[in-house]
């Protein structure tokens, strides 16, 4: 039996256009079952059903209240949890949301390529990237650096881009648990052009298949 994702895109901020290519681009996932949802009562339902909810470039409040509970029963009793990109500038007033994600968005400069540099070489997010990844993103600023809360795979070389605000420490891409729970996010995923990408939508399905505990699917590949 292939496993379901629920992926969510609702957004009452800031709309990414790359959001109908990351959709077409996590349906493409095989060995997964994709249902994509911008109505928020979705989320109200039960959940179990699902290896992992992806919130999928979010912004602002996206979730009722039944809707902010039910994902924390989810979620700590074994739930898994993708968040990509704008996913880091949602639901500002649920403090459970930011303490599930690791961070919140602070700020980006311009669009630009840049280098992220691989901590954890046997994650499946990050296993098959080279040591330093080139790549073209808005390289988030977070209002406080995760590392003491998170296990972090990426950072953003701040040297190799303009205007990048955080220093030398700079983490991109990490995991956690929370709870029973599995959660991964990742800064990159503005353009389109990413989910066309190779290497990144093998990022975003090493994410995936974390926190949905189906890693070993892309080690036995």
């Amino acid at each position: 039996m292939t496993a379901r994702l629920l992926v969510y895109t609702r957004t009452t901020d800031y709309r990414h256009d790359s959001i109908p290519d990351a959709v077409t681009a996590v349906r493409a996932l095989d060995d997964y079952t994709v249902d994509h949802t911008e109505d928020p009562t979705a989320l109200e339902a039960p959940l179990d059903a699902y290896a992992a909810v992806v919130f999928l470039s979010t912004s602002g409040d996206v979730l009722t209240p039944a809707g902010r509970q039910r994902l924390t029963e989810y979620i700590e009793t074994g739930g898994g949890f993708t968040g990509v990109h704008a996913a880091a500038c949602t639901e500002y007033h649920w403090p459970y949301y930011g303490e599930l994600l690791g961070a919140r968005f602070a700020r980006h400069p311009a669009l630009q390529p840049g280098k992220a540099v691989v901590e954890d070489h046997d994650h499946p997010a990050t296993r098959h990237l080279p040591p330093v990844w080139d790549f073209t993103d808005e390289w988030y600023d977070f209002r406080t650096n995760p590392r003491h809360r998170v296990h972090v795979l990426a950072t953003a070389d701040e040297s190799s881009y303009e205007g990048g605000g955080m220093g030398a420490d700079h983490p991109l891409v990490w995991c956690r648990e929370q709870g029973a729970g599995r959660v991964f996010y990742t800064a990159l995923g503005h353009t389109a052009e990413a989910y066309h990408d190779p290497d990144f939508l093998a990022h975003l399905r090493g994410g995936i298949d974390w926190a949905a505990r189906a890693e070993h699917r892309q080690a036995t590949r």
